[in-house]
């Protein structure tokens, strides 16, 4: 396996393993404003939660033992944490993904043209003191360009960004290949760094690795201890947009839902937030005064076929084996109403969506249909699954379903580590059911897309092994075609047809579209908003109090 292809799979298995589906995971030197232990108790809070000189208590249901470097980091931790340490040039509303300027003075007027000129924000400093210079935006950009070196963040840039030019000193020139706006919204996924920093033999290192955080942003990181908790501080020199409304954060990661609840709810409580709420505690929480929101967004449930292991490469068994399943029933029971059967790859919520072609509604009589055109009969599948509590939820109505038309089914759930090494080492297998959320990266159709299928895309090519026949290389060229097209109405036609091809091919494709639920207690915290992706922003929350 070459260089890039390990740096590939590691930042897909990363992705899953902790962002909602599953996404990825600092400490410093005090020097470079973090310190290299951790606090004794990952309880510290300092007081009652309630302003002052007391600590916000987080509690994120995932990992934070990935990696910290934002150009690789697929993490619902980490990716969190580094908006709130990092800053792009722009950045964007957790929510609406409306981009605003961050380290830049303000959003080009003109998101067609194509040159975009930044300048920077007077007075911004890294946590080290130094000044935020050009040298720094064109530092990260060549990073991400470069076609030697393997980020995440490439696959989000380089098919329509050519070059970061350097202006001066405090303005730089973004030069694109063709018109295309929805690129100022990702340029908050273009985290800037210090070159003085990072631009240091074996750095990049420790930003994966978390042992060197140097942002220009509200916060700092003070400590990051692996496995239990990060905590944060105020950086007092920010003088950008979403000034720190606590003098200190400590998140901690709890994955055992059990305890994640706990230390949320009852008199007691040690935290004020917690995300990756389970369906099954919101009224308890309910009751006991917190707030508890969900958002609904990307979240999905989705099968992987592998179309080199027959009968997988007939399209009929894979639709077949959609049409098999009571999707209903699954976000009845499983999901507690919490979810929508996929209508298409895209969520409901999506500006982009719209009803794909083929919609694989509850039809056990058309699954045994298409199954028998196949020639198919007394076919045994594997499942091989993830251990994320609530897709292990829906399991059984998929092996109800399958097992009903005739599919001996056998479940196999698996930490989601063990599932995606035995991908990379391509090793054989049937089917996969897995989550993704790609909303961490942001809303627009071609970025999901364009994470999930492509002709150099992981998913693609190693995993569902679909990128070399006919129908794939025809996707491709239109998804192609859909990024360059500059008219939004346009854009937005062909690539809501370029997804009905995804819908009829059922390769790698969502069963249903969750709801993540976030819990915070209204008498301590105000400005929160759940959002439908893993993890918290806390940019525009405050104390109530």
């Amino acid at each position: 396996m070459s260089d890039v292809t390990q740096g590939s799979a590691l930042q897909r298995r990363s992705f899953l393993k902790y962002t909602g589906a599953l996404g990825l995971a600092a400490s410093i030197t005090t020097t470079l404003s973090a310190c290299s232990g951790g606090p004794k108790s990952t309880n510290e809070t300092g007081g009652g939660g309630k302003g002052g000189d007391t600590t916000l208590t987080a509690v994120i249901g995932y990992g934070n033992d990935g990696s910290w470097d934002p150009t690789q980091t697929a993490s619902a931790f980490a990716m969190a944490g580094n908006h709130h340490v990092y800053e792009g040039l722009l950045d964007t509303d957790p929510i609406t993904r409306e981009p605003y300027a961050a380290l830049a003075t303000e959003v080009p007027a003109d998101l067609n043209a194509t040159t975009w000129k930044f300048t920077l924000r007077e007075g911004a400093k890294w946590h080290d003191g130094k000044p935020v210079t050009a040298d720094d935006v064109v530092f990260v950009f060549d990073r991400i360009l470069d076609p030697d070196t393997a980020t995440l963040a490439k696959g989000f840039f380089a098919s329509w960004l050519k070059e970061v030019r350097k202006v001066d000193e405090k303005s730089v020139e973004l030069h694109l290949k063709f018109p295309f706006p929805d690129g100022a919204a990702r340029l908050t996924l273009a985290k800037i760094m210090p070159k003085h920093v990072f631009g240091k033999a074996g750095a990049w290192d420790e930003a994966m690795k978390g042992t060197k955080v140097v942002g220009s942003g509200p916060y700092k990181m003070t400590s990051h201890q692996p496995k239990t908790n990060t905590t944060f501080e105020a950086f007092a020199d920010y003088n950008g947009p979403r000034k720190a409304a606590f003098k200190k954060m400590n998140w901690l990661t709890i994955v055992d839902a059990a305890a994640r609840v706990a230390k949320i709810s009852g008199a007691s409580a040690g935290a004020q937030i917690a995300d990756n709420i389970p369906y099954a505690n919101i009224d308890q929480l309910g009751k006991g005064g917190l707030t508890v929101e969900g958002g609904a967004g990307m979240n999905n449930l989705f099968l992987m076929f592998n179309t080199k292991h027959k009968p997988f490469d007939d399209v009929r068994v894979r639709q077949a084996l959609h049409y098999a399943i009571d999707k209903e029933k699954m976000v009845e029971v499983a999901l507690r109403g919490h979810g929508k059967p996929a209508t298409s790859f895209l969520n409901e919520d999506n500006p982009s969506h719209r009803p794909a072609k083929t919609v694989y509604a509850y039809d056990p009589e058309k699954a045994k249909k298409l199954l028998k055109e196949a020639g198919v009969s007394g076919l045994k599948i594997d499942l091989m699954a993830v251990n994320v509590s609530w897709l292990v939820d829906c399991l059984p109505t998929i092996k109800e379903g399958w097992d009903a038309i005739g599919v001996e089914t056998t479940l196999e759930p698996q930490e989601t580590t063990a599932v995606f090494t035995k991908l990379d080492q391509k090793r054989d297998f049937q089917v996969v059911a897995a989550a993704s959320n790609p909303n961490q990266f942001g809303l627009d159709a071609d970025l999901i897309m364009h994470y999930n299928y492509g002709p150099q895309n992981l998913w693609s090519t190693t995993y569902s092994k679909w990128a070399s026949s006919s129908e794939a290389k025809n996707l491709f060229r239109l998804m192609d075609r859909a990024t360059e097209e500059a008219d939004p109405a346009k854009k937005k036609q062909m690539t809501q047809d370029y997804i009905d091809i995804v819908a009829e091919n059922a390769v790698l494709y969502p069963v249903v579209h969750t709801e993540l639920m976030t819990a915070w207690d209204p008498k301590k915290l105000t400005g929160v908003v759940a959002q439908p992706y893993p993890g918290i922003n806390l940019l525009k929350a405050k104390w109530a109090n």
